[in-house]
């Protein structure tokens, strides 16, 4: 059933179906589990695929339940990548927090929709005949529409008898206002219309998730997989052999000849784990510093209390060594600062972790009004918990929501001198104006009089040679989602607003017309608008 369409066409498919880019499993550098590990939770999905457990034939969809850092991405990656070794992945969607397309409900199914036409000829003839007559369905509301104009009614023009899977990676990091998961509500109503196809979906057990997945609708539905109740001790041994692996790899790689890691350091990393493999995959970045040897971070780790005197004091309980580890590596790295300099560490984080979309560091720099060599430096001493790229003009990213989550909770982060209060919205929104201020000028792209953007050939060209794209970019599209939260500095914001209002408006609505986001603009004067009413008010 499965067969690629024509490169040819892919383009033509793209633009119709506007799905969001880069949200499939084969996209990114995720790992899936490391051999032998997780072996539970994948018999379980492969008896559900199978229809060979109790109920199973019946549940369309598979809901692995599980909190943040227990592994749910790693295992969503290698079902997705066993589904599609046996030719039965229809399509794929991790979902994140950090890119605004693939944090939005209403991107999944046209993105679903696009990868199931480019897999099977019959979908996509059905498909683009809806959107030959109707180009509007990508972008219109309510979901349930989407979803039957989108996955629906194309499917019944498929011949298959044979199952067809979609994984669906953190739903809870998509953006929903609704008490009840409309995604889960949608699908719950849906599916029985098309028993062919079922879902693995994974997410935290977040309010509007739960809530979602025990409505009437997907009652019978659902086979629900609660991975931070596994056995504690499958748990472990998994963590356990996944330490042992990158830590032998590690030693090879650095050439010692001692006996590392011993036992008792497993043990140790093992119970410092607490279950959450993200402290696993933490510390083994932490280990991998280009500077310092395997075995002095080791040391500095263990070291470090297993208990802390803010245990309890976390959301979850589990939290408690992930913070610790956090807390370690900060001290570690930033060991003898002075306050200057911690501002300065504080300053750079508050652009990794607060702003609307993840920044390059350039663009972190400009932003920060700070030199290149002098963030580069500063995020490699801390690369065992954020992305860092190879090429310094992709974006840098935290390597899981638990870092930010951490950084900005006092309640975690004890060392004030690394906690990123909500006041550096403040110095983030004064920034973008003073940016905007200082750069924006009439017609930057050069455009001719009277010409719309889309007869301007090149325009992706005079958008680079202009000097717009970089953090001039990010401030025109997004200084407004810094100023919601800011309660300081009141004055100094309101008086930069006038400025850019009264003397670079027009540019700036210019500029805004050529990135195409004129809807952002008209946002950003609405928000602006009940932000000045507050504060006005109070």
């Amino acid at each position: 059933m499965y067969l690629p369409v024509r490169l040819a066409a892919e383009s033509v498919l793209f633009e119709l179906c506007m799905p969001a880019p880069a949200a499939g499993y084969e996209h990114g550098d995720r790992r899936g589990c490391l051999a032998g590990t997780r072996e539970a939770i994948l018999d379980e999905v492969k008896a559900w695929m199978n229809g060979s457990t109790r109920g199973s034939e019946d549940s369309a969809i598979f809901w692995l339940n599980g909190l943040a850092g227990t592994g749910k991405t790693a295992i969503a990656q290698t079902v997705a990548e066993r589904m599609f070794a046996e030719s039965v992945l229809g399509a794929s969607f991790f979902c994140s927090g950090s890119f605004g397309d693939r944090n939005n409900t209403y991107l999944i199914f046209p993105t679903l929709a696009y990868q199931l036409a480019r897999k099977d000829k019959n979908f996509r003839s059905a498909l683009v005949a809806l959107l030959r007559s109707d180009p509007s369905i990508p972008f219109q509301r309510p979901l349930e529409r989407q979803m039957r104009k989108l996955i629906v009614e194309p499917f019944r023009s498929t011949l298959t008898t044979n199952p067809v899977f979609i994984v669906i990676d953190g739903l809870d990091k998509c953006k929903d206002d609704e008490p009840e998961s409309s995604f889960l509500l949608v699908l719950g109503k849906l599916l029985p219309e098309i028993p062919g196809i079922k879902f693995f979906i994974t997410s935290r057990p977040e309010r509007h998730v739960m809530s979602g997945i025990r409505a009437p609708l997907l009652e019978g539905l659902t086979k629900t997989f609660v991975l931070h109740r596994v056995d504690h001790r499958t748990v472990d041994n998994d963590i356990r052999r996944f330490f042992k692996h990158e830590l032998l790899g590690i030693a090879q790689r650095d050439g010692s000849t001692d006996v590392w890691p011993s036992d008792e350091h497993l043990d140790s990393l093992s119970r410092r784990a607490g279950g959450l493999f993200i402290y696993a995959v933490a510390t083994v970045n932490f280990l991998q510093h280009e500077s310092k040897s395997p075995s002095d971070q080791l040391d500095t780790i263990m070291k470090s209390p297993e208990n802390t005197i803010y245990e309890g004091k976390a959301k979850l309980r589990a939290y408690t060594n992930l913070d610790s580890l956090y807390t370690s590596i900060f001290q570690a790295a930033f060991l003898g600062n002075d306050a200057d300099d911690d501002a300065m560490v504080r300053s750079t984080l508050s652009a990794v972790v607060l702003t609307a979309n993840p920044l390059s560091v350039s663009v972190i720099a400009t932003l920060m009004d700070s030199h290149y060599d002098q963030v580069w430096h500063l995020l490699e001493l801390i690369q065992s918990l954020i992305v860092l790229p190879e090429d310094p003009s992709d974006p840098i990213q935290p390597f899981h929501k638990s870092f930010p989550d951490f950084i900005t909770d006092p309640g975690r982060c004890i060392d004030k001198r690394f906690y990123i209060s909500p006041n550096y919205h403040t110095q983030l929104v004064l920034r973008c104006l003073e940016i905007m201020g200082k750069s924006l000028e009439k017609n930057m792209c050069s455009i001719p009089d009277y010409s719309l953007n889309s007869e301007v050939k090149d325009l992706s060209k005079r958008l680079e040679d202009s000097g717009i794209r970089g953090a001039l970019e990010y401030a025109c599209t997004s200084w407004y989602k810094h100023l919601t939260p800011t309660k300081d500095q009141i004055g100094d914001v309101i008086c930069a607003l006038c400025h850019l209002l009264e003397e670079k408006f027009l540019f700036w609505l210019e500029v805004s017309s050529v990135l195409g986001v004129v809807g952002d603009a008209a946002r950003a004067l609405g928000e602006t608008i009940r932000w000045l009413g507050k504060v006005c008010s109070d």
